[in-house]
């Protein structure tokens, strides 16, 4: 059936296409996040295990939001490795760094989240698509916040 919702069938492509770029990225922090969460070490381990924690738990509700909007735009939402691997602007990260460097690269992830998202808006505003513009809000609020909350682990 049609989809009518008063965006065009291109401009709903559009949109599907940058959010397919968010999906992905979210996908990947979300795994990089876990990978870290497992694999931390040293004497921050307690404090960055359950941070890693929530942050991947909150990612991973997240990447199923995403998808379900870009479903609801009429159009399907990628879920494979490969599709998220070519669609990310996130790197994966070989091995098992020390835990400051994990640190580093999740405030890198999450700053790239922002990116992505902030990347979507000029199409969604034109489109007067409030849903998604709601959606984009919300997750840049979330990496904004969990990117200075990492970043001051840094400071001396």
């Amino acid at each position: 059936m049609k989809i009518d919702i008063g965006i065009d069938e291109k401009t709903r492509y559009e949109i599907a296409e940058g959010l397919s770029r968010l999906l992905a990225d979210t996908y990947t922090l979300y795994l990089k996040t876990h990978n870290f969460h497992w694999n931390v070490t040293g004497p921050m381990f307690q404090t960055l295990h359950l941070m890693f924690e929530t942050q991947y738990t909150e990612l991973s509700a997240a990447v199923d939001v995403i998808a379900e909007r870009i479903r609801a735009l009429g159009f399907p939402a990628p879920g494979t490795y490969s599709d998220f691997t070519r669609l990310s602007s996130i790197q994966e990260t070989a091995g098992v760094p020390k835990a400051e460097e994990m640190i580093r690269l999740l405030v890198e992830g999450q700053e790239a989240v922002v990116r992505t998202a902030r990347s979507i808006f000029p199409k969604v505003d034109e489109a007067n698509d409030e849903p998604t513009a709601d959606l984009l809000t919300q997750r840049m609020q979330v990496h904004e916040k969990t990117a200075w909350m990492l970043r001051s682990l840094l400071q001396e």
